[in-house]
């Protein structure tokens, strides 16, 4: 959706869209530089994008464990038709080819977003609810 809404339709370019889908989220969760770059020492998946491949999105398509998509029926341009990680096709043409069990955890430490920062949403004053 970001793509289609994004780049397709002419709001950010390429080079925004993979710093806000992969550079951006591996920063925030600690995990960069071992996500997120391409890089020597870097355990980056590749994923080759179809710019102008257009697709009906369904909760099926997916692949998630809800039972619904708040986007059914949307069509986007822009769809993954490989996805390679480490060395390995793991994804043609919306097909896992991986086997289960065969990616790998990436351990991370704290992170500065769930550093406690002393502000309250709103002016939230637990203090008020205890008794």
């Amino acid at each position: 959706i970001i793509f289609s809404e994004g780049v397709v339709k002419g709001h950010i370019d390429p080079c925004m869209f993979v710093r806000l889908i992969s550079y951006n989220p591996a920063r925030l969760f600690g995990l960069y530089p071992r996500k997120g770059t391409i890089a020597p020492g870097a355990d980056a998946d590749i994923v080759l994008w179809g710019a102008k491949k257009t697709t009906t999105l369904t909760n099926t398509l997916m692949q998630h464990n809800i039972d619904y998509t708040p986007y059914e029926g949307l069509q986007v341009t822009g769809w993954p038709v490989m996805t390679i990680r480490r060395g390995e096709v793991v994804m043609r043409d919306g097909v896992v080819q991986a086997e289960p069990g065969t990616g790998q955890f990436l351990a991370r430490g704290p992170y500065d977003m769930i550093k406690p920062t002393g502000r309250v949403p709103f002016g939230f004053d637990a203090s008020a609810f205890m008794v």
